[in-house]
């Protein structure tokens, strides 16, 4: 055996060509055995959503706990959920709404949710993804509900204040916006184009940086790249995967105010989640608009141990200074302490609403 770099390299590339064979064929197994239960299902006439949204979280989970590295859980988490997309995939694709067009980050972040192994349903407005479920043209939908800078996404939540559809999962992803044209310049360069939120995330680097530049709110990031991409007097804000999508080039890079800005999306569509175990539970509630009543709202949680992650609020929109409160919980609503604290709330607020339980990320 010689001492040079290819004699070293050649049985670490051999042993590698033999563990991905292994790989494929363990994938192809499992693929295979995935379609057996879709055949066992059909056999007892068990006609059940092809999601399952517990069952996918508790799989990664387990492999998460098993997990030695050096692989990050992060790439576990990516990996499987690819997997799972692909073998879900074989017996029935799963169609995703969400705020298109090409290239936003509702795109990414359903992708990163439900894998690539899906039917993209890009929608123009949030209205329109709630639409698409509600109508059966789409399985499920993922919407943002609330950015690390910016606070809530308020129509999503007035949005599932009114649907029907429950909340199914969460997704929470970094958000990296760059300022991009057709030319990779500025040169010519009138407008700076986005969805409202992200324009929002960015003004503190535009008004440093651009403030000659005109600021137009566009149906999504996406939408702002695709306009870019036909205007040479207008520059967008959106992620990488836009700027490919769209054949823009960066002109800078990482523009958001907030360096940690992250924005957190939910699944929704018309399953029922069972408990995995760590799970969350989002509700809505609105109480009488007298003293003490946001406080006796409360109180039921801690009387019964259930911790509040979340508490947002919203006009209720009557013109009597009334609120809806959206409140998210750690626990399923199965759970008996998560139970009995809504069955308390219930009784004694004006409004009550779950949305739904669903794994917590």
């Amino acid at each position: 055996m010689g001492n040079s770099l290819q004699d070293k390299l050649k049985p670490l590339r051999d042993r590698i060509d033999s563990l991905d064979q292994q790989i494929l064929q363990l994938f192809n197994q499992r693929a295979q055995t995935a379609l057996e239960v879709g055949k066992v299902k059909e056999e007892f006439d068990v006609d059940g959503p092809i999601l399952k949204p517990e069952r996918e979280a508790m799989v990664i989970r387990r492999l998460q706990t098993l997990n030695q590295g050096p692989v990050t859980q992060e790439a576990v988490d990516a990996v499987w959920t690819q997997i799972i997309s692909t073998c879900r995939g074989l017996e029935s694709a799963l169609t995703v709404a969400f705020l298109g067009p090409q290239g936003s980050f509702s795109e990414q972040a359903a992708l990163e949710h439900f894998g690539h192994a899906v039917t993209r349903l890009r929608c123009d407005s949030f209205d329109e993804v709630f639409r698409a479920v509600e109508a059966g043209q789409a399985d499920v939908g993922m919407v943002p509900v609330e950015n690390s800078t910016e606070g809530a996404i308020n129509r999503t939540l007035d949005l599932l204040l009114n649907s029907p559809l429950k909340v199914l999962g969460e997704r929470s992803i970094k958000i990296h916006h760059n300022l991009m044209t057709k030319s990779g310049t500025l040169d010519g360069i009138t407008r700076v184009m986005a969805h409202p939120q992200a324009l929002a995330q960015c003004q503190a680097w535009l008004t440093q940086h651009r403030p000659d530049l005109a600021r137009d709110a566009a149906s999504s990031n996406g939408e702002a790249a695709r306009i870019a991409s036909l205007d040479p007097t207008v520059a967008a804000i959106a992620g990488e995967t836009a700027a490919h999508a769209w054949d823009l080039q960066i002109v800078h890079a990482g523009i958001q105010d907030d360096p940690q800005n992250r924005t957190r999306f939910l699944s929704v569509g018309a399953i029922e989640t069972l408990p995995t175990g760590n799970d969350k539970t989002s509700i809505i509630l609105a109480v009488p608009n007298r003293s003490g009543a946001v406080y006796e709202m409360l109180s039921p949680l801690a009387t019964n141990g259930v911790s509040m992650t979340r508490l947002e609020s919203r006009p209720a929109r009557t013109g009597q200074w009334e609120y809806y409160f959206y409140v998210d919980l750690l626990g399923h609503r199965d759970e008996p302490a998560v139970a009995q604290a809504l069955a308390e709330l219930k009784q004694q607020v004006a409004f009550f609403k779950v949305l739904g339980s669903y794994p917590r990320q």
